[in-house]
Order: structure tokens, then sequence, then C-alpha cells
């Protein structure tokens, strides 16, 4: 969970000193502080996927430069981890979406070893190691039918794995890439808020 603390404005004017960036540091528990700007400018990004900041400003009111210092301030904290563009995955011909969950033998550090082999096969987007039945979730983002025997294939080759079932999307509902961006701003501000 992120440590949120508040900050007059003045407090958070001071975090840009002469031109460089004051980078706020880690917490205890290994989160970084963040205030509600920097919430409201996390889930505006989230809900418009871009990181444009007249874009955030028109969304959150937020100045224009007070937004680029923010996102250079948690940028460097580690929070935003990079600038990801947002691919069509179906016009880029990964139209072909499979959900796996592989069952595995149990074996001393097995959730990485096994882990490991299935994060190598091609088209094997997400690995999940998971609690209850499933040892292992995947997800898979493959071209056609052929990339779908393949995919399997590669599977059966994995040793430890005792099986897979595999579901083929449909019909993406909801993929969104920023989770922040799924909330509202007062549920944001109610859950990641001080207490």
């Amino acid at each position: 969970m992120i440590d949120r603390v508040r900050q007059s404005q003045s407090a958070t004017d001071e975090r840009v000193i002469e031109g460089a960036y004051n980078v706020p540091s880690m917490t205890d528990d290994g989160s970084v502080p963040i205030d509600d700007k920097d919430l409201d400018i996390l889930a505006a990004l989230g809900r418009l996927k871009t990181s444009n900041s007249q874009k955030i400003h028109e969304e959150t009111g937020i100045p224009n430069s007070t937004i680029h210092y923010r996102l250079q301030q948690l940028r460097e904290a580690g929070v935003l981890k990079n600038d990801l563009f947002e691919l069509d995955l179906e016009r880029l011909g990964l139209s072909v979406t499979i959900i796996t969950e592989v069952f595995a033998e149990f074996r001393e550090d097995y959730h990485t070893t096994i882990g490991e082999r299935l994060a190598a096969i091609e088209g094997v987007n997400q690995v999940y190691f998971t609690m209850g039945d499933t040892d292992f979730v995947l997800i898979s983002h493959l071209h056609d039918r052929a990339e779908v025997t393949r995919l399997v294939e590669d599977l059966e080759r994995v040793d430890g794995i005792e099986r897979t079932s595999s579901k083929f999307v449909i019909e993406p509902v909801k993929n969104a890439g920023i989770p922040v961006g799924d909330y509202d701003a007062d549920t944001l501000h109610a859950l990641l808020g001080d207490p």
C-alpha cells in the first residue's frame, strides 16, 4: 500500500529546489510517500492512458508545470517504471488471447524454476504464481490457432508440469493496464489517504 503524506501547497512546492528534483524517499515499508496531487495525477494517467501534461491538466485542473515536475519525481522515485505505449494487439496481429492454468508438481523452489521456464515461452506475456488448486496462471497473446498449438506443445515440454487448462478469450470486456485508473478519486483518497 502506498503510504501517503498530506502536505500543504508550500511544502509541496518545496519538493523542487533550484530546478533540481527532490525525489521523495522511501518509508520503512518500502513505499514512497505521495500526496493528493500525486494521487490525482496517477489516477488521471490511468484513466487517460497518457502522460501528456495538458490532457492531465484538463482532467485534474493541476497546472501543467506541476504535472511535469510530479511525473518526473514519480519516475525518479520508481513509482512510474517507464513510459509505456499501449498497443492495439488485434491491429498488430496478436489477436488471440489465451488464459492458461498450470498445475505443477510440488518441488523445492518450483515456483521460481517452473515460473522462469513458463515466462521464457514465446507469446507468454504474464506469469502469476497463485494460491489454491492452480499453481500458475499465464496470459498469452498469440497470432493464430497454429500459435496456440505451439504454446500447448511448449507447455508440455516443461519439466514439472502435471497438467494445464487453457481458455480462449472470446472478447476482452476490460483490460486496464493502470489499476489506479479503475478507482474513483474519492475512493482512492479514502483507501490510500491519511487515517
